[in-house]
């Protein structure tokens, strides 16, 4: 096999506990004039305030915008903008969840380009550089501070849209586990199954030929030695740092474990992609309007029975880093660290009709850049089988040919 990688990454991350301190010297480098975007939980936090406070000591004019709502619908991204446009931000800031750095991105690519977000849906279109971006996470979860991906919700598409671009990896990351520390057992949940659903789907991607140029056609391109060493990583820590947090969140070494799991994650599935998993639970998503890491968490064990066949090296790789015994444990494994910290073992479970099982598969297949980034295809017909199995809870059916 030849070496081949790619990485796409801010161009500095702090990690580790009180970096979050750094953030007003940091700021000082980029710009004068901050837009901060988070969300009307984290605006009135003691934490936050102080951070803000730091901002303005350093010297930096600020605008807060707590107006960030779950999932991002494209409208408030454009409310957001349009608010923000007088004040003429040099930098936008995200804090909070996955949602607020996926706000602070799509507000910073229409501060720089003009347009309507549904204008840079897909892979590389978004034109040229943004405004400079400071991402931090106040989650263990989607790995936005470090991906060249803004996740959105469409009322008109009643699905999940992406905007993928290099250009929106945050200038700057900035992972302090200690704002992980308040929170609450159902989210560090969600959100850390999500984290490491992008870590084992990045580790068993497909794996494409690295014809020159491939990482200017594509975002993402597929497995790869850099993203296997991220993926890989994420796997281990996330294996013992998640349910320790679940159990007990103020265990400081397993909301480090858990925090450096997800942006490793981040790291991997930037580059590398995702797969079945994530293009299920969109059109799941939008019929359950259950949280997006539930439902990719609660299909990750039927994909990966599915692709079996196709990953058999991979599972012995996980294996190891699990300290499990063989590949053969891996797939029971994550089924049962899943069910321990309370993510639905079914579609069934998630709340999925059963008569829209058919609109399901049908919408999953539609959803081609992850579909084609699955490492064992998935024709309308088996995509059915799949989904049917993962409703009734029968992983086994699955393995039968």
């Amino acid at each position: 096999m030849t070496l081949f990688g790619v990485l796409r990454a801010p161009r500095e991350l702090m990690f580790g506990a009180g970096q979050r301190k750094s953030l007003g010297g940091i700021a000082r480098g980029l710009g004068n004039r901050a837009l901060v975007v988070t969300d009307a939980r984290l605006a009135d936090d003691t934490t936050f305030g102080e951070m803000m406070d730091e901002l303005r000591t350093s010297g930096i004019e600020l605008m807060v915008d707590s107006s960030t709502m779950p999932d991002v619908p494209v409208d408030s991204a454009v409310r957001s903008a349009e608010a923000a446009r007088d004040f003429a931000p040099d930098l936008v800031i995200g804090i909070g969840g996955g949602s607020c750095l996926d706000m602070a991105k799509c507000v910073a690519i229409l501060l720089a380009h003009g347009g309507r977000p549904q204008d840079y849906y897909g892979e590389h279109k978004v034109p040229g550089p943004v405004l400079p971006l400071i991402a931090v996470p106040t989650t263990a979860g989607t790995g936005s501070e470090v991906t060249p991906v803004a996740v959105l919700s469409d009322s008109e598409r009643s699905l999940k849209v992406g905007i993928s671009s290099p250009y929106i990896v945050p200038t700057i990351a900035i992972c302090d586990p200690d704002l992980t520390m308040t929170c609450p057992a159902g989210l560090t949940a969600i959100a850390g199954a999500d984290a490491l659903t992008h870590a084992i789907e990045a580790f068993t991607a497909i794996r494409r030929e690295p014809v020159p140029g491939i990482a200017q056609e594509r975002v993402f391109v597929g497995k790869n030695a850099i993203s296997d060493h991220f993926a890989l990583g994420a796997i281990g820590l996330l294996w013992r740092g998640l349910e320790a947090a679940f159990k007990d969140g103020q265990d400081r070494a397993a909301r480090e474990q858990t925090m450096m799991g997800a942006t490793m994650a981040g790291l991997a599935f930037g580059v590398a992609g995702t797969g079945a998993a994530h293009a299920i639970q969109y059109p799941v998503g939008a019929l359950t309007h259950t949280a997006h890491g539930s439902g990719v968490a609660c299909l990750m064990p039927y994909v990966m029975a599915w692709n079996t066949p196709e990953i058999g090296p991979h599972l012995n790789e996980m294996a190891r880093a699990m300290d499990l015994a063989c590949g053969a444990e891996v797939v029971p494994a994550i089924a049962e660290l899943f069910a321990r910290i309370g993510i639905p073992a079914s579609l069934d479970d998630l709340g999925l009709a059963e008569n829209r099982l058919d609109w399901v598969a049908e919408q999953s297949c539609g959803i081609a850049r992850l579909i084609e980034n699955n490492p064992r295809p998935l024709p309308l017909p088996d995509m059915r089988r799949l989904v049917g199995a993962a409703f009734s809870g029968d992983r086994a059916a699955l393995s039968l040919n």
